[in-house]
């Protein structure tokens, strides 16, 4: 892969005898020798390493930082407590989803984790709608993430500080910044660590018993968690309530006040969030058979109806579950949970519940 960037975790991966691939410009690990299945399992049972080191990390610092940012993204920025994280999302003028991101606070500084492919589209936006703030792309870091129930076991023998953190808390020890959150729906941290650390902290956790995970057991994992993935499951063709997040967006920019609303898409999304809602919604869906609903299978309301109503945004097999699970956007009504709908493989048609997600429960460390 001669045109892709590599993370300072590249040499670790092909020691390890990983399957890479190109994944938004860069080289990363599909899978290690022990297989996906086994590296999804090894995150809900005990540890998995992932590298993460794409993510696009960002740093925000100058007067009234907090403040200009809440006029991007309708989350509590400026209640955001030293030492502490919140997930949101920048919004576009049409109420829809530019992407989703991670924002912590060490002092006055912010600190932003974006998804790598909208890195550059993200700091066009922030660079641009906070023109009095200092907006940083901090290529200087790796990103890993350390998932599992025995994350904190692992990660403890070189952060200590960890023991004392609950979820979404964030800490430093020593050249590292520390966040008590991850993308597999288990308790676990990211870990943001100057380059050239990163590589000895990573094969340091793996002698130690933590499994290395690539992407395809990130995938299946936060599909089991029911996660979003941006620019598959939300875009800017979504907005937050059609996508079922609207518990990332706080009463004090909901309700009457001076706080409330002033960002990007605010009419459309405000208004979803109160009555009936939006005409659809993300939906879990659980196929009958071993068949997996991919992206893209469209979703009919009939077994012999000729128009689909909705389509699989992600979908594949939850090795944690034992079957197919998908997530689709259909219309509010009629579908239920426990209603039955069918996609549409090859050719042949499969019944599929409607179920809440997530499809395997959270485990986050509270």
């Amino acid at each position: 892969m001669p045109d892709t960037l590599k993370t300072p975790l590249y040499p670790l991966h092909e020691r390890l005898g990983a399957s890479m691939a190109a994944f938004a410009g860069w080289a990363l690990p599909m899978s290690y020798p022990a297989g996906t299945i086994a590296e999804h399992k090894a995150a809900r049972s005990g540890a998995a390493l992932f590298d993460v080191s794409h993510m696009g990390q960002v740093e925000i610092t100058g007067d009234g930082a907090a403040e200009a940012l809440e006029r991007l993204m309708p989350q509590d920025v400026v209640g955001l407590k030293d030492g502490r994280q919140i997930y949101g999302f920048l919004t576009t003028e049409d109420g829809g989803i530019l992407d989703d991101l991670m924002v912590s606070r060490e002092g006055d500084v912010l600190r932003l984790v974006v998804n790598a492919a909208f890195t550059e589209a993200d700091l066009d936006v922030l660079r641009q709608g906070l023109p009095e703030a200092e907006v940083r792309h901090d290529t200087s870091r790796a990103l890993i993430a350390v998932q599992g129930p025995d994350a904190e076991d692992a990660l403890a023998a070189h952060a200590p500080e960890v023991r004392q953190m609950r979820f979404m808390d964030a800490a430093r020890s020593g050249s590292m910044w520390i966040t008590r959150s991850g993308y597999t729906g288990e308790d676990g941290f990211e870990i943001s660590i100057p380059a050239g650390e990163a590589e000895a902290l990573a094969s340091a956790l793996v002698q130690s018993g933590v499994q290395p995970a690539g992407l395809g057991a990130r995938d299946s994992l936060r599909l089991e968690a029911g996660l979003c993935l941006s620019g598959t499951d939300i875009g800017p063709g979504t907005s937050p309530a059609e996508a079922g997040l609207k518990f990332a967006i706080p009463k004090v920019r909901r309700r009457d006040g001076a706080r409330a609303g002033g960002f990007p898409g605010a009419t459309r999304i405000l208004a979803e969030l109160t009555g009936d809602g939006p005409a659809r919604l993300r939906m879990g869906l659980r196929p009958e058979g071993r068949a997996p609903f991919r992206a893209g299978t469209p979703i009919f309301a009939g077994e012999t109806a000729e128009t689909p109503f909705g389509h699989v945004t992600s979908g594949g097999h939850g090795p944690s579950v034992e079957g197919p699970v998908a997530m689709a956007y259909l219309p509010r009504n009629p579908p239920q949970p426990d209603s039955l709908v069918w996609g549409e493989v090859r050719g042949r048609r499969i019944p599929a519940r409607i179920v809440p997600m997530p499809f395997h429960p959270h485990a986050y460390r509270r």
